[in-house]
């Protein structure tokens, strides 16, 4: 029975990694197995029996969860962008609170206040997650990636990179995927790759698995070495590092809105529908986000 429950709140934590704006690290907390989990990855070669029996059904229902969510979340980028982006916006800003109250912890433990080096790391990540989308070059859609070495490379770097942001609770990996402009590319791999495993077609199944297999290594070995810088940072340099994450968080919008290039909505017969739908859907989902990190906060 604890199996299968795992399975669900693996596929909870699934879903909630492949929407931008919700943590999965957060949903881990809140669903009460992120310790479990994260003492799992970190005693995984000390105790690996003991840790894969932990990790195994959250990792099937991760897994789980990613499959099924990515064709909707593919559908409503496609189709109703305006709404779906401000959605997205909403549940980044309902995780602000939650950020706030650990920066202040992280103050308070040190015994110190906000200084000049809060304000310049803050402002520092606000400035380039707000500036990386106008160097993306070319609109982001869900084009396929390019089996390069260069582009492989680079795939694999943006996996660790991700995945350190995945096991932080109020962080959002999937968010950071989108700033770095692969959000919709990796949406597109692995629905093409479920496709073309369901429909048999080996032509399109083995460039999608390479590019699934490169980008999967990086994460998986991203959650073992940066994890460990992670825990550093927060154990010594708590508050900086909390003060990073709220410019990263607060220049999300803009780079979300960028990336789908969702304003563009604003332009067609739908605008005035779009906009009242995703004004609705922003506030809906803060209110549910702050809801949640105000159980952890207590």
């Amino acid at each position: 029975m604890n199996y299968l429950l795992d399975v669900l709140k693996g596929m909870v934590i699934g879903i909630a990694n492949i929407v931008p704006g919700v943590s999965g690290g957060t949903m881990a907390v809140s669903l009460g197995i992120y310790d479990r989990m994260i003492s799992s990855i970190s005693h995984l070669f000390k105790n690996w029996k003991v840790s894969l029996k932990t990790l195994l059904p959250i990792l099937i229902g991760a897994a789980l969860g990613i499959v099924a969510f990515t064709y909707t979340i593919e559908f409503l980028l496609s189709n109703y962008t305006l709404p779906t982006a401000l959605a997205f916006i909403g549940l980044i800003l309902g995780g602000v609170p939650l950020l706030w109250t650990s920066f202040q912890a992280g103050l308070k433990f040190k015994g110190e206040k906000i200084s000049l080096s809060h304000l310049i790391f803050f402002i520092l990540m606000f400035a380039l997650v707000a500036v990386l989308p106008l160097f993306q070059g070319v609109d982001s859609s869900f084009n396929a990636i390019a089996l390069t070495p260069y582009s492989l490379l680079k795939l694999f770097l943006i996996g660790i990179i991700a995945s350190a942001t995945m096991i932080i609770p109020g962080i959002s990996g999937s968010l950071v995927l989108m700033i770095l402009g692969y959000y919709y590319s990796i949406i597109n791999t692995i629905t093409s790759f479920i496709t073309a495993l369901r429909t048999g077609d080996m032509e399109a199944l083995l460039p999608n698995l390479i590019v699934l297999f490169v980008f999967g290594i990086g994460v998986l070995i991203g959650i073992f070495l940066i994890s460990k810088m992670i825990e550093f940072l927060f154990k010594n340099y708590s508050s900086i590092t909390y003060s990073g994450i709220l410019g990263l968080v607060f220049a999300s919008p803009v780079a979300i809105l960028l990336n789908t290039n969702a304003l563009n909505d604003l332009h067609t017969d739908h605008a005035l529908s779009f906009s009242i739908i995703g004004i609705i859907l922003m506030v809906v989902c803060f209110y549910g986000i702050y809801q949640l990190g105000k159980k952890e906060m207590k």
